[in-house]
């Protein structure tokens, strides 16, 4: 009797769980379905758009370094070494690839330690979660997204783009020791360049919330003005410091040997530029659109300016002028570019095809250095002055677009001239610091510089045994 008592005892509690199942489960999957979009809106997707973009942007800054600078450079050298330029641009792309790949991707955009509370040294440097390609796969999204965004790309096609930029940094800086700087001593500078200062650089500005440029101090680089352009410009000075005049120089002439070469490279720099500078928006968006509007403006304002200059003063333009003060623009709209307006972008590429033209013409003959190719002229000057500029004519009432263009915010010119200057300051100092220690560290060891006797036969055939002409 007892058990038959507990049998239909439970029997009642079944039927009151049954019922009450078949009341509440209505309940239960409305609020599943209500959920489930505020879940998935928080979670981002891959946008095919963006994707596409960002794709083309990557070939694009690729596309400046292999074949655009190489040939910019190359046509500005005398014949006989043409070929090391090539060379050298060549192999530092490959090198950079692969070191990318190893450990300067994690370091320049890892947040992990951000994440963890670690915030003190992961302002300055990022960490070792990244080593590898660890963690990159097909379905991974790239690392800088916000909370909010519901759009993505794939962290592949970031990780491609973001080692474009470090390839063409360290390449820009080959043309302050060009005709002169061993091979081998090269590359073990650049590479060690690379860990030490453009990964600290990069991740103080651009690795988003912590970091110590960018979110700390508040400096606005849009897409390399301190990272990559006052970064390898300052080390350019270095460079050309450190090994000294070539040969004969400045009482012999070494006019460039093919300046058609030279304007072919300048052309592909501009094309490529939009990939750099537009493509940072990481989006097919309105920013981009403004982006790469301000970029020719700019470019084009740049090259009229030192066109005009040198023309009034040596009454003929010259083909190398213009190309030059194109080059001088698209490097100061770099950190504005993605801040500024279309006007603010015609005083920028005004004043830098000005200062870039002097910069090129009297500041090395003032202070007596062998800047080979004038990359200290151009880049640092034209850096230096966009990233200070930026902080004006982001200024909404100016036409730019404030802070993360946001209109209605207030904006303080000095306040973000501060911050400018602070981005700056900190990249000449760190930049220029390492690699005077890198290269005396080589210098003692290695040797940094050719013998006289390889330098007057050309780099071509004594360090790679080939000529660029067969005459």
């Amino acid at each position: 009797m007892d058990a038959l008592m507990t049998r239909l005892a439970r029997m009642r509690k079944f039927k009151t769980l049954l019922i009450a199942a078949i009341v509440l489960l209505p309940a239960g999957l409305s609020f599943a379905q209500a959920a489930a979009p505020a879940a998935d809106a928080a979670v981002p997707v891959i946008d095919s758009g963006d994707t596409a973009w960002m794709l083309t942007s990557t070939a694009l800054v690729l596309f400046m370094t292999i074949p655009g600078l190489a040939l910019f450079y190359g046509g500005l050298v005398r014949a006989k070494n043409v070929l090391s330029i090539l060379m050298q641009c060549f192999a530092i792309t490959c090198m950079i690839t692969v070191m990318w790949l190893i450990g300067l991707y994690s370091l320049s955009f890892d947040t992990t330690g951000m994440a963890k509370g670690v915030t003190d040294l992961h302002s300055f440097i990022g960490g070792f979660a990244k080593f590898f390609g660890a963690g990159i796969t097909v379905s991974s999204m790239a690392g800088f997204l916000l909370p909010a965004d519901t759009h993505a790309i794939p962290e592949s096609v970031f990780f491609c783009y973001q080692m474009t930029f470090a390839i063409i940094t360290p390449a820009l800086i080959i043309g302050a020791f060009a005709e002169r700087m061993k091979f081998s001593a090269m590359l073990i500078f650049m590479a060690l360049w690379s860990v030490i200062v453009y990964a600290p650089i990069c991740h103080m500005v651009w690795s988003g919330d912590g970091s110590f440029l960018g979110s700390t101090w508040g400096a606005l680089d849009y897409a390399g003005g301190t990272v990559v352009h006052i970064n390898a410009g300052i080390a350019a000075l270095v460079c050309a410091l450190m090994l000294g005049k070539r040969k004969g120089y400045p009482h012999t002439a070494m006019p460039p040997h093919n300046l058609t070469m030279t304007v072919t490279g300048a052309a592909m720099l501009w094309v490529g530029w939009f990939g750099f500078n537009a493509g940072s928006a990481v989006a097919a968006d309105g920013r981009a659109g403004m982006a790469m509007l301000v970029t020719q403006v700019a470019t084009a304002a740049a090259a009229l300016a030192w066109m005009s200059i040198e023309w009034i003063k040596n009454g003929k333009p010259s083909v190398l002028g213009i190309a030059s003060g194109a080059v001088a623009g698209l490097v100061a709209i770099t950190p504005a570019s993605g801040w500024v307006g279309p006007m603010g972008s015609v005083a920028i590429g005004g004043a830098a095809g000005i200062a870039c033209y002097y910069g090129a013409t009297k500041l090395k003959h003032a202070f007596g250095y062998d800047d080979s190719l004038d990359v200290v002229g151009v880049h640092f000057v034209g850096g230096t002055l966009g990233a200070l500029l930026t902080g004006i004519f982001a200024a909404p009432f100016l036409g730019g677009l404030g802070v993360n263009g946001d209109y209605s915010g207030a904006y303080s010119i000095p306040s973000q001239m501060l911050a400018q200057l602070v981005g700056v300051l900190i990249t000449i100092a760190w930049s220029g610091f390492i690699s005077v220690v890198l290269l005396s560290i080589l210098k003692a060891t290695i040797g940094i510089r050719v013998d006289e006797e390889s330098e007057t036969i050309g780099l071509d055939q004594t360090e790679h045994g080939e000529a660029g002409y067969n005459l």
